[in-house]
Order: C-alpha cells, then structure tokens, then sequence
C-alpha cells in the first residue's frame, strides 16, 4: 500500500476493544484487559499501525499512527494531521496523548509509535517527546517499524535533561 493510499480524510471516527487479542469496534478508545497477553506491546503497536491508515498527510506523505496506553488499560489511538499552514499540523502522539487527557486519564503505561521507515526505527519528535515527558519520565515508548519489530525505551532515554517545571500549589 503506498503512502498516498494511507493519507485519506477518514469518514469516521472508531477504535476497538482489545481483550485477548484484538475484537470488535466499540468507541474512540481501546481497552486491553486485565488478561492480556504477554504480545501487549505487539498488540499496541498493532494499534498505532491501525491508526496511521487514518493519517491525513497530503503534503509530507508520510503516515505516522500512535496507540496510547493507560495504567488502567485503556488504549487512544492517535494519526497525524496535516495543515497548509504546516506548524498548525499534529503528530500522531500529541493527537493521542490530547484524546487521552481530554476524557480525564493523566497516567500513562507505554506508546507505540509507527511509520512506514523500514530502515529505522521510528521515534517522536522533539517537541512529542516534551509532550510526553509532561506526563512521567519513566513510561515506556515502543518506537516501531512495519515489520513489528521494535525498539523499547523510556520516555527520559529520548530526552535527557528534560525540562520539567514543578507545579506550584
């Protein structure tokens, strides 16, 4: 499939529930069960690859998807979308990350991130990776290819010397 293929305007918004392995469509979120299995993190990055088929990418042509995972188990789903007014665009974890908090959720267990790069592995962006970090230093970031494979690290590994400001009472 080319990239052209992935960047259309999707006609719907959806996510699915996720219990043993990945079923029905439900909401805008996922959820992974208690009795997941031990390919969760495949399972998220299975997610975020799903999620990139959404990506609107007229002028880069070039499909990012996230899956964002909660401490309790819930999974949003993020896809980048482009503007002509090219810093008004969104990458796919900011996208997931702002569905995330907007329904209420702060903690965070892991993001998968994906692309179609076959050569490397992809990884956030600079200013993703701040994004993040405003939500923990120590979470997991499954940065992937389209083979599955994938590179697993912590938010604070792909920004050393954060910025981090404390919340003043």
């Amino acid at each position: 499939m080319a990239a052209s293929d992935l960047c259309e305007v999707p006609t719907e918004s959806r996510g699915c529930e996720l219990k043993h392995k990945m079923s029905s469509l439900v909401h805008t979120e996922t959820s992974l069960s208690d009795k997941m299995t031990d390919s969760w993190e495949l399972d998220l990055i299975k997610l975020s690859q799903e999620a990139m088929g959404k990506a609107y990418c007229p002028y880069s042509k070039f499909p990012v998807g996230a899956a964002l995972l909660t401490t309790d188990g819930k999974v949003f789903t993020g896809c980048n979308v482009e503007n002509a007014c090219s810093n008004l665009g969104l990458c796919a974890e900011r996208v997931a990350v702002n569905k995330a908090v907007s329904e209420g959720y702060r903690n965070f267990k892991a993001i998968a991130v994906c692309s179609e790069v076959v050569d490397t592995y992809i990884t956030p962006c600079g200013g993703c990776r701040q994004v993040l970090l405003e939500f923990g230093q120590t979470w997991i970031v499954l940065m992937s290819k389209p083979d599955l494979s994938y590179e697993k690290r912590t938010v604070v590994d792909l920004i050393p010397m954060p910025f981090v400001l404390k919340i003043r009472d």
